[in-house]
């Protein structure tokens, strides 16, 4: 792919400006704007056959309007002067025909982050179809090569991604930037006689460099398909927990969910009204840091404009702060935090870990019970905090994992779960904005046979 975009990014700006000047002129009391435009290809190939190349090319632009406290929203995929028109009369036209909300409108002008950092999010990869599809095959091979069990293959794909943007509003905020992500995925699958497992994994980052060798990628996937042949199911009991620190980071997006803005005003979650209090224990802490150079969950501002900051969301395990937009934060009598969105680049860490708590050592806390690498279903109740999931893995004894287990239910509740975190990991592995060690739970109920 030569070429990423088809305009340049002023011209975004001067359609945002052209919206905001057709709204102001058609009544609107207050408007917000984003023009964005993004391309670039996914290839699929399986047991070395390409399967799937796609091409993907998007525009838009959407809108909201607002006629005093009353909302509209529409979107066009045309830039033609008269669909921008039109697009701005269809966000008015709903405005008038939905009731009041004394909560909506843009935000203030204090929260806007009018000189926005560049945070090198644009870390294009110029690759065509014929090189991505051998950058899969690799990832692919390497599997096959680590033992003779691994028979099959769901695929490995690489997906190439490149998009640009500007968001403005009628309180002379404008802002915007180009960002890219990438990242190659591969699902090997073992079989021994009747017996199959399958387990995958995955490499992204905005720059292409930082991407892990597909070599690499390949072997460790078929090692962990390898790894869970021959599972058990072992009887129900209590005992202590460790989450993989891919499946700890699901652990911690629980968390965000339960203190983000509508699950608090909607007082649909475990965690209300939480703020200042104890939610784990006085060695945990997590902070969030947007500002990071060309990390996935770093941004300058947020959905709305609004600057986003570095700040201490747990504290010794006291909760300092929650996740809101300007809506939710004026919903619960608080100010924005920047997360319109969602977060950005969370961190939880443990005053105890030490430099040399990897994985190995991490067992080693485990002493005996039962080490998650995979979790299956939804059963998460954010009213109440109660969480029953579907789980496989591995029995741990004395520090040394003795055999594959399959087929369990985990189940505990989250807040005793936060609670009851007995140690994090310093095998850190950050999954989209969150990054973590694996998780050490003091005990959990295990339903098996």
């Amino acid at each position: 792919m030569s070429s990423q975009f088809n305009y340049p990014l002023d011209h975004l700006r001067e359609l945002a400006e052209n919206v905001l000047h057709i709204a102001k002129t058609r009544g609107a009391t207050e408007c917000a704007v984003e023009v964005s435009e993004g391309g670039g290809m996914s290839v699929n190939v399986r047991r070395g056959k390409v399967e799937t190349i796609e091409q993907n090319q998007d525009k838009g632009v959407g809108l909201t309007c607002y006629l005093g406290k009353k909302k509209g929203h529409a979107s066009t995929s045309d830039f033609s002067l008269k669909a921008l028109e039109d697009t701005v009369q269809a966000a008015l036209d709903i405005a008038r025909f939905t009731s009041p909300d004394e909560f909506s409108g843009l935000p203030e002008d204090e929260f806007f982050e009018r000189e926005p950092m560049d945070l090198k999010l644009y870390k294009p990869w110029n690759i065509t179809a014929d090189e991505a599809i051998e950058f899969a095959r690799r990832a692919e091979d390497a599997a096959f090569a680590v033992d003779p069990a691994i028979r099959n293959s769901d695929g490995a794909s690489v997906s190439v991604q490149h998009a640009q943007f500007i968001s403005a509003n009628s309180r002379g905020f404008m802002g915007g930037y180009p960002h890219s992500r990438h990242y190659l995925t591969v699902a090997p699958i073992a079989r021994v006689r009747r017996e199959m497992e399958r387990d995958d994994w995955y490499t992204a980052s905005r720059d292409p460099k930082k991407l892990a060798a597909p070599e690499a990628v390949g072997e460790y996937a078929a090692r962990r398909a390898l790894s869970r042949l021959g599972a058990r199911k072992i009887s129900t009991r209590k005992c202590p927990v460790l989450f993989e620190a891919p499946l700890a980071g699901g652990l911690l997006g629980s968390f965000v969910q339960a203190i983000s803005g509508g699950a608090l005003y909607r007082r649909t979650t475990f965690l209300a009204d939480s703020l200042g209090t104890q939610v784990f224990p006085s060695h945990v802490s997590l902070t969030e840091d947007p500002h990071i150079k060309g990390a996935m969950g770093s941004a300058p501002f947020d959905e709305e404009g609004v600057r986003t900051r570095q700040r201490d969301v747990v504290r010794d395990g006291i909760v300092q702060g929650y996740f809101l937009s300007t809506y939710s934060a004026r919903k619960l009598g608080m100010r924005t935090t920047g997360n319109a969105g969602g977060s950005h680049n969370l961190v939880l860490s443990s005053a105890l870990t030490k430099r040399g708590d990897d994985f190995e050592r991490m067992l080693k806390k485990l002493g005996t019970g039962l080490l998650v690498t995979d979790l299956m279903g939804q059963g998460i109740n954010y009213v109440t905090g109660d969480y029953s999931r579907g789980a496989a893995g591995h029995w741990v004894e004395n520090g040394k994992i003795v055999y594959p287990v399959g087929e369990i239910t985990i189940a505990g509740n989250l807040r005793q779960m936060f609670e009851n975190i007995v140690a994090i990991g310093a095998d850190r592995i950050s999954r989209g904005t969150k990054t973590t060690g694996s998780i050490l739970i003091g005990e959990m109920m295990i339903a098996g046979s």
